[in-house]
């Protein structure tokens, strides 16, 4: 397993290097240091030189990949992309372009408030969806589970923003339940991270349950499934004692994926709610047209997906003891 793990970090490191150079080109393709310089300084009528100040302070004066005025190895080293990318492999994040903070240090203080929503809708989640699909399943072709993959089918085809504006407007507005906004430390914070976990929640139910349930449905399929009934065992022994067990290859796969992203956030929903969190950061630092904060996140996400896959092909071996990982 070693051996394995090590060569998937291996590998790891082109495609980071991939993304971070695909980031680096659509990026600037969009916004050239001069326009980057104008956004930064918010101020009419600017003077070259105030711009290239700028730049040459922020180390965006120099060429994007290849410098043609020098020589050898410094016609990759003393570039824009090299100087600001290379640190990223150590995790050195460098400082925003807008204001000069420490972007490692806005991380380390953001992630728990991202956490504080993220975890709760994962856990909560996790037993919601595997609860009602396994009742589904249970009562495959009944009307049960035939209007239950309706009400999935129609929650699927909700778009996201319904879910956080409804949610907001009729347990924040009309019932009066939740703040609709803001954050706090400690233990204040419940109230109001609870109405973001449950729209996440129940923004995520139709796909997730729809999911599950074509999961033990494949397994109830199968042939050691028919000999355990014809053993004689109840069917909910065989749906929640056999199927439930082997069922958790893809089940894993769902869910050990999303683990390491618990603390980057919700874009959409810290925005909405004004929690100071990783999701919020980002969008943020797009609308500002902040380079350095949106490659390091964009980065960050990268290095977090790898970590997932990695982590899902190890609990394989777990759920699995005939999996070997080589």
């Amino acid at each position: 397993m070693f051996t394995y793990i090590t060569r998937r970090l291996l590998y790891a490191i082109p495609i980071l290097i991939g993304v971070n150079l695909l980031t680096t080109l659509l990026f600037f393709y969009v916004n050239t240091p001069d326009d980057m310089a104008r956004t930064m300084l918010g101020e009419k009528n600017l003077t070259p030189e105030i711009v290239e100040n700028w730049k040459k302070d922020h180390g965006y004066d120099k060429p994007l990949f290849i410098n043609t005025k020098e020589d050898g190895l410094s016609k990759v080293t003393q570039t824009i992309f090299f100087q600001k990318s290379a640190p990223l492999l150590w995790l050195d994040f460098g400082s925003s372009d807008r204001n000069n903070v420490d972007i490692a240090e806005e991380i380390r203080g953001r992630m728990w408030a991202s956490m504080a929503i993220a975890i709760p809708t994962f856990i909560i989640g996790i037993a919601t969806f595997l609860t009602f699909s396994m009742l589904l399943a249970y009562a495959r072709g009944t009307y049960l589970d035939i209007w239950g993959v309706t009400l999935c089918v129609v929650m699927m085809s909700v778009s996201a923003l319904f879910y956080i504006i409804g949610g907001q407007f009729f347990f924040g507005k009309m019932l009066k339940l939740f703040p609709i906004s803001g954050y706090d430390t400690g233990l204040h914070a419940a109230k109001f991270v609870i109405l973001p976990v449950l729209i996440g929640v129940i923004g995520s139910i139709g796909g997730s349950v729809r999911f599950y349930r074509t999961v033990f449905l494949e397994e109830l399929g199968k042939d050691y499934i028919r000999t355990a009934r014809a053993k004689g065992l109840a069917e909910r022994t065989v749906l929640f004692k056999h199927a439930l067990k082997n069922a958790m290859i893809p089940i894993l796969t769902n869910v050990v994926v999303s683990i390491p992203f618990l603390f980057y956030g919700s874009l959409i929903m810290e925005s909405f709610f004004a929690i100071p969190g990783l999701g919020s950061f980002t969008i943020d630092a797009i609308g500002s047209q902040d380079f350095a904060i949106v490659r390091a996140m964009v980065y960050l996400g990268s290095l977090l997906y790898i970590a997932g896959l990695i982590l899902t092909d190890i609990s394989y071996t777990l759920a699995d003891p005939r999996i070997r990982l080589e």
